[in-house]
C-alpha cells in the first residue's frame, strides 16, 4: 500500500494524539470522520500503523534509572539472549546495531541494585559498555512523521 499525502496528514495527527477523534481530524484536513475511519482502517490492515501506545513518565512510575547497554554478544547465543531480552520487562528496547556491537539496549529501573543484577545476568550472553543516562532531554515521537510547523 502507497500512502498519499491525506494518508501522511493523518499519521502526523495521530502521531501526535493518538486518542484523537476521526471527526477532528476530518476538520483539520478538510474529511468526513468516516472518510478518515476508513483510511486509518485501511492503514491499519495492510501493518502501517502497527500499534496504539502511551508515553510513561518513568520517574512518576518510581523508576529513575534509565541506561542504555551496548552489547556484544557471545558466539551461539543469539536465541538465548533474545529470549532473555523478551521476558525481562527492564529492557523497554532492544535495538540490532551495525559496527561491532550487536545489540543497544534500553533499561529502565527503579534502583541500582535492579539494574546492576540485570546487568549481572546478562553477562552470560556477553559484554556490554554501559551509560547511564542523566536527564532525558527528548520523549518518543516519529521525527519522520513531524510536520514542519
Amino acid at each position: 500500500m502507497q500512502i498519499d499525502s491525506i494518508d501522511f496528514q493523518i499519521l502526523q495527527l495521530l502521531n501526535k494524539n493518538a486518542r484523537i477523534q476521526w471527526k477532528e481530524i476530518g476538520g483539520k484536513i478538510h474529511m468526513t470522520g468516516q472518510a478518515v475511519g476508513n483510511r486509518i482502517k485501511k492503514m491499519e490492515d495492510n501493518g502501517i500503523i502497527q500499534a496504539y501506545s502511551i508515553v510513561i513518565d518513568e520517574l512518576k512510575m518510581g523508576l529513575p534509572y534509565t541506561a542504555f547497554v551496548i552489547f556484544f554478544m557471545n558466539a551461539h547465543t543469539h536465541d538465548d539472549l533474545l529470549k532473555f531480552i523478551d521476558i525481562r520487562s527492564e529492557i523497554t528496547e532492544a535495538h540490532r546495531v551495525s559496527g561491532d556491537a550487536c545489540y543497544l539496549l534500553k533499561i529502565t529501573v527503579g534502583s541500582q541494585d535492579a539494574l546492576n543484577n540485570l546487568l549481572n545476568d546478562l553477562l552470560k550472553y556477553g559484554n556490554y559498555q554501559l551509560y547511564l543516562s542523566i536527564k532525558e532531554v527528548k520523549k518518543h515521537y516519529n521525527a519522520s512523521l513531524m510536520s514542519d510547523e
